[in-house]
């Protein structure tokens, strides 16, 4: 990436008739490390140092963070799983990190339960923050894991509560089963009707 940068870097400075010189007291560095950064031979170059070189010749870097496999998993959360796995009947079956799609698909379920060929996917948050965001996401692991249903599971606070309420509407459509008939269900060893959110 850096040398492809690098490239472009040279390839604007001379169009533009710049010396390195010049680019370089523009954006605070010598004309050296700018020469060095044109022929690729400095691999490393902080995203703010790349921006001003190639401000200085008139290019923009564009730079936007996608999501792609899980984040780590923290202690609250996978206590969170563990609370759903100790309370669900023996029958059904469990299983963690679950990949989702295909091989090169980095995402996964934070867990996966099944009984006899009907599987769910589940998804734990301690914190929800966005309940739009977190919609989407599971709904697209739901279509792209041929996973029809999904339980939110989260931590039962009153951030979360707060948050539920806001977005009742909503929730309603995507999550039609009330959570405790879906943690009944889920006790008395079967799946639950729906995608629901459970609250622990």
């Amino acid at each position: 990436m850096v040398s492809d940068l690098g490239r472009e870097l040279h390839q604007a400075r001379i169009q533009h008739g710049l010396s390195q010189e010049i680019v370089g007291r523009a954006a605070g560095m010598s004309d050296t490390e700018v020469g060095r950064i044109e022929r690729g031979l400095i691999r490393h170059v902080s995203v703010v140092n790349l921006s001003r070189l190639l401000g200085v010749v008139g290019l923009e870097v564009s730079v936007r963070a996608f999501p792609t496999g899980s984040p780590l998993r923290d202690q609250p959360q996978l206590a969170l799983l563990g609370r759903l796995r100790a309370t669900i009947a023996s029958e059904i079956g469990w299983r963690t990190e679950v990949p989702v799609g295909n091989s090169g698909d980095l995402r996964a379920w934070d867990a996966v339960i099944q009984l006899r060929h009907e599987r769910f996917g589940v998804e734990a948050e301690t914190r929800l923050t966005d309940f739009q965001a977190t919609d989407r996401r599971i709904a697209l692991k739901c279509r792209d894991s041929s996973i029809p249903h999904a339980i939110l599971l989260l931590a039962g606070t009153r951030t979360n509560r707060a948050v539920l309420r806001t977005y009742r509407d909503a929730i309603a459509v995507s999550f039609p089963v009330p959570g405790r008939e879906a943690l009944q269900a889920l006790r008395d060893g079967r799946l639950p009707a729906g995608s629901s959110i459970i609250l622990l």
